[in-house]
């Protein structure tokens, strides 16, 4: 069980798994013998590229067992007659997403294991992937990255050939960046301001629509200072192709779904397809992004995409990218506020703030996104919504950065902190991974979440090598099993928070969504939570969400820090990209709601002032406490905590902490997209 039998296949039982899909108890004779005729000469005999050569090699195994009376005449014509049929196991459009994940895998077992080991080993590894999410993670990044890149311009072709010369000979040279998955090159052969004509690689013909041409149309090109496309230019287009009867089929073989090696090489189509009528222009985005989605009970790793494609580039930005949070990292903030005996109803002044450095004289003066808006007297919970930058700024200062920093390093988001007033707002520097990690930690309960790519890894001779989940498990040996409940395992975790703490985080998150900067999320329609960050100049635009049972984060930039564009925030830009995954995620999931710990106190409020709700209160909301710290709260030694009557009237429901906004279509004040980092973050404060 260690030879190599193609496809990258050590051993029976790996060749069993890749050519067949099954194990090897489950193989017939006919699947038996094709294992043993590969053995000797797996490239020369290959399932997919010579079958004729391989069943004539596999009947002669047959007939080599009837000579050897391992079976009879009977058995060996009847494996005879049956038909080669393999399944193209790790193949297709779920596998072709799962490419960083599988590299990233890859990674981390050659550190542990070493090549050698990895590749000849006959290692059984169970990775935490689920290719349906891995798939809608794909997707949900392509399609937001296309947006944004629909939005700002077409950049031209990829080259120009003679289109009087040998066309179909020029378009073999062409090569396509890397990126195009299925999308085709195709050269224009006329164009007017209605329609272009296009010829592509294999002959077929078809046309870009009026709204392609006119999108291209704006590009200036850079020899002539001319406009839009001509003729001779090779473009990319996505191209739907059909049976010759008109039914529509699969898409190509995407970029990269070919295995590498003349032995794994996929037979050619047997139908012939053609274009259909209209292609539409594309062009490979040149910003990029990140999307990485956990189980933040188990840290286990359902989803991970690095970037538009790991064959455009293969740097994994879930992992590699150390980029400034922005206003995500806020929840941290808020949180070791709450720790410091503060509520989600405490009031502080969003007003202009000048933090002042005796030390190396130099002052710091954030802004909110609404530059030289200022909104009163506000509640943490308000601020946090509405991401102001001038309250976080002050609460950090005011609780003291010491506190926020070893908060923020106990939830795993950096390792050392600089304790200096900027990094309230993000301004340090972490990956998605570890964001993604500290957010698992609000939604279970305050648990420490160590995220991982594997379950489990085992040797060929079925020994484990190393298992995520190391608790033990009394009473679980089948061979003792007598259809009793299953035992309960301790939870071993690391408690890093108060559950309530972490409850109030993720009660406060939800009113991000359901009044603040991630309103677009309301569409999914089911119990979500999460924070929008941009950081300076609009260079990254984040996204951190959870529902009770699943995390994602969203990173959208440039990998050279070059600006996204004016207003292309967090709320407008990852927002959606979070909002189209956890449609698709939990399309089939009950709205179930976000889990309160024992403990735990839900009180009616005045959203705008944070006191108990009186006649003239606008809106109220239920927001958490812990016991005692309610508005109004009064110890009784008899009953415990208890609510008292309302306040001053005269403050209830009539001081207009937000004045000025624009209103919405609903009548309600428009809260600002996002917030950025100051211009000034970049000095020691």
């Amino acid at each position: 069980n260690e030879i190599y039998l193609g496809g990258r296949s050590y051993g029976v039982g790996s060749a069993a798994l890749n050519y067949f899909d099954k194990s090897l108890p489950e193989l017939d004779l006919s699947e038996a013998a094709i294992l043993a005729a590969l053995a000797q000469l797996p490239s020369r005999v290959n399932p997919y590229t010579r079958p004729d050569r391989l069943i004539t090699r596999r009947n002669y195994v047959l007939d080599r067992m009837v000579e050897d009376r391992y079976i009879t005449k009977d058995e060996a014509q009847a494996a005879k007659e049956m038909p080669l049929s393999t399944k193209q196991r790790l193949r297709g459009r779920e596998y072709a997403a799962a490419i960083y994940f599988v590299q990233e895998l890859r990674k981390q077992l050659i550190d542990e294991y070493g090549e050698e080991a990895l590749e000849r080993g006959g290692l059984s590894i169970r990775t935490t992937i689920d290719t349906k999410l891995q798939l809608y993670a794909q997707e949900a990044l392509q399609h937001g990255l296309l947006d944004y890149d629909s939005r700002h311009g077409y950049r031209g072709p990829v080259t120009s050939i003679d289109a009087d010369g040998d066309v179909m000979a020029q378009m073999e040279e062409v090569q396509l960046p890397g990126g195009y998955g299925t999308w085709e090159a195709a050269m224009v052969s006329d164009i007017s301001p209605e329609r272009a004509s296009l010829i592509l690689r294999d002959g077929g013909k078809t046309s870009l629509n009026k709204a392609d041409v006119a999108w291209a149309a704006k590009w200036t090109r850079p020899d002539t200072e001319d406009k839009g496309l001509r003729v001779g230019d090779v473009i990319i287009v996505e191209v739907t192709r059909e049976q010759l009867n008109g039914q529509e089929t699969a898409a190509p073989v995407e970029e990269g779904v070919r295995p590498e090696g003349e032995d794994d090489e996929l037979p050619a189509p047997e139908v012939i397809l053609v274009p259909s009528e209209t292609a539409k222009l594309r062009q490979i985005p040149a910003v990029e992004g990140a999307i990485i989605a956990l189980d933040p009970h188990t840290g286990r790793v359902l989803a991970m995409v690095g970037g538009w494609s790991f064959f455009k580039s293969p740097y994994n930005r879930v992992t590699q990218s150390m980029r400034q949070p922005g206003s995500s990292f806020k929840p941290f903030v808020y949180g070791a506020a709450l720790e410091a005996g503060y509520t989600p109803a405490s009031t502080f002044l969003d007003a202009p703030f000048v933090y002042y450095n005796e030390e190396i004289n130099q002052t710091w003066r954030p802004q909110n996104y609404t530059a030289g808006r200022s909104y009163g007297e506000v509640t943490m919970r308000v601020a946090l919504e509405r991401s102001f930058n001038q309250v976080t700024a002050r609460v950090a200062t005011e609780i003291g950065m010491d506190r926020v920093a070893e908060f923020a390093e106990r939830f795993g988001i950096y390792d050392d902190l600089p304790p200096y007033p900027a990094m309230s707002l993000g301004a340090g520097e972490t990956s998605p991974w570890r964001m993604a990690r500290g957010y698992a930690a609000f939604v279970n309960g305050g648990k420490e979440v160590t995220p991982t790519l594997l379950d489990r890894i085992q040797d060929r001779h079925g020994k484990t090598l190393y298992k995520h989940d190391d608790r033990a498990c009394e009473g679980c040996s089948a061979d003792s099993w007598n259809g009793e409940a299953p035992p309960e395992l301790p939870d071993n975790r690391k408690q890093l928070v108060d559950p309530i703490i972490a409850y109030q985080m993720v009660h406060m998150l939800e009113g991000v969504v359901e009044r603040g900067t991630a309103r677009r999320a309301l569409s999914v329609g089911k119990p979500l939570a999460g924070k929008t960050g941009t950081t300076n100049d609009y260079m990254d635009a984040l996204f951190y969400g959870f529902s009770p049972d699943l995390v994602v984060g969203v990173w959208v930039g440039f990998d050279d820090m070059t600006s996204l564009g004016n207003g292309e925030a967090g709320g407008g830009l990852a927002a959606p990209i979070f909002t189209e995954f956890m449609t698709k995620a939990l399309a089939d999931q009950p709205a179930l709601p976000f889990r309160i710990p024992p403990g735990a106190r839900l009180v009616s409020i005045d959203a705008r002032t944070g006191r108990l709700p009186t006649y003239g209160s606008g809106n109220v909301i239920l927001e958490a406490f812990r016991p005692g710290t309610e508005p109004g709260a009064v110890f009784n030694e008899d009953t415990g905590f208890s609510i008292s009557g309302g306040g001053d009237s005269d403050m209830f429901g009539t001081r207009e902490t937000f004045s000025g906004g624009d209103l919405d279509e609903d009548g309600l004040e428009i809260p600002p997209e996002d917030d950025v980092v100051d211009e000034n973050l970049s000095g020691i404060y």
